[in-house]
């Protein structure tokens, strides 16, 4: 044993830290642990005295599983932190700015989830890893994922007998739609004709929608859809589909804010339309992505709708071909929703295109910081920053972000 320390406070993936820096798991500010080293790290600590923001974890996997790492912390906590990470990000690059209240996605709310899959001498073993481990944890009571996506781990168990190797591991991403679970496997067997009659054998049997493997559709029994706005649209094999539901409507609720009354809008890194097709109630709205199969569900769903104003889609890589500032010529509000590593040279051009409204998402506040301080040079304003929780008892941070011209 060690001696006994004091967390000071949480690090970026959840774990407390103490002087050293010493890295405790599920250990929070203020209290007096202590526990085996390794290394820089105690896996296992002993809470000497528990912080008073501290709760009984409400899911009995929580010991085990990998997929959530602050159960032990009470709501209003979480909620602090995530908002105090975006501050401190922002702070780095000397910017302050209005922070609304967080929106904080409900228990078994998440709608898509990516599994691991292996087969065992007994059977076959679904869920996620454990923390910083290759062991699978089952998770038939997790209290993130819908009851919908919890129902189906036997149908991934029954897919990873059929189609996992001994020695590897399946991923098997998983989307709640409206016409039924799309599933897309990764990492299987190569696809024979046996190999796709027992999938698709499977997959009937359980009412999947679609079935894909390594990219390619086993079989689809309903298209999978989803509502954006007032459109349905057909979703591509694993596409991106915010989290949940209500951590969806709040980033939109937030881009719609900051957008205002535009009449023309340009959505960058638009995907499937989760904020262009609920803008074009009104606003025209030019949607760029780099994924093409994005961009045709997108017009899909547009197509199919009713009441929308005009659409335009753009196929294009934006981080090797960002839009030129002469491209934003009579565009009054811009909506930016790079990946994690931000896109600074699109930003870049966006600053001298001096466009009035920005309307930013961001997955990572360190990216999300960077670029908004060169939108900060360049003269905009941090109006505010919401940040969202959707994907509730992890460390991972949203946010959307409204900047005007000063």
């Amino acid at each position: 044993m060690s001696d006994p320390l004091t967390v000071d406070r949480l690090g970026h993936r959840g774990d407390g830290i103490a002087p050293g820096p010493v890295y405790v798991a599920r250990a929070l500010p203020g209290e007096l642990i202590d526990g085996a080293r390794d290394g820089d790290r105690i896996a296992a600590p002993r809470i000497l005295t528990p912080s008073p923001r501290r709760v009984r974890a409400p899911c009995r996997h929580y010991r085990t599983c990998g997929g959530c790492a602050l159960q032990h912390a009470d709501d209003a906590f979480v909620a602090d932190w995530k908002q105090q990470v975006v501050r401190n990000a922002l702070a780095a690059h000397g910017i302050d700015a209005l922070f609304r209240p967080l929106a904080l996605s409900p228990p078994e709310s998440r709608r898509r989830a990516a599994f691991s899959g292996r087969r065992t001498k007994g059977g076959a073993l679904v869920g996620f890893h454990a923390a910083r481990s290759d062991v699978i944890t089952s998770v038939p009571d997790c209290h993130v994922l819908r009851p919908e996506l919890r129902a189906l781990l036997p149908t991934l168990e029954a897919i990873t007998m059929a189609g996992g190797a001994r020695k590897g591991t399946l991923t098997l991403a998983v989307t709640a739609t409206e016409t039924g679970a799309d599933v897309a496997v990764s990492g299987g067997k190569a696809l024979d004709i046996d190999l796709r009659q027992s999938l698709a054998t499977i997959g009937q049997a359980h009412a999947l929608a679609r079935l894909t493997w390594d990219g390619e559709t086993v079989a689809q029994w309903a298209v999978p859809r989803v509502r954006l706005g007032p459109a349905q649209v057909p979703l591509p094999p694993d596409a991106f589909l915010q989290a949940t539901a209500e951590g969806e409507a709040a980033l939109t609720a937030a881009v719609t804010e900051a957008v205002g009354d535009a009449a023309h809008v340009c959505d960058l890194f638009a995907g499937c339309g989760t904020f262009t097709l609920p803008l074009a109630a009104e606003a025209e709205v030019h949607a760029v992505e780099g994924e093409a199969a994005l961009l045709a569900a997108l017009d899909a769903g547009w197509r199919g709708a009713e009441g929308l104003k005009r659409i335009t889609v753009e196929t294009r890589d934006l981080f090797r071909a960002p839009l030129r500032a002469d491209e934003f010529a009579g565009v009054e509000a811009v909506v930016i929703d790079p990946p994690r590593a931000g896109a600074a040279a699109q930003t870049a051009q966006l600053a001298q295109a001096a466009v009035p409204r920005i309307a930013a998402v961001s997955c990572n506040p360190v990216s999300f910081a960077r670029d908004a301080a060169a939108l900060s040079s360049a003269g905009y304003r941090l109006l505010w920053v919401q940040v969202v929780d959707q994907f509730r008892w992890s460390p991972h941070v949203e946010l959307a972000a409204a900047f005007a011209r000063a």
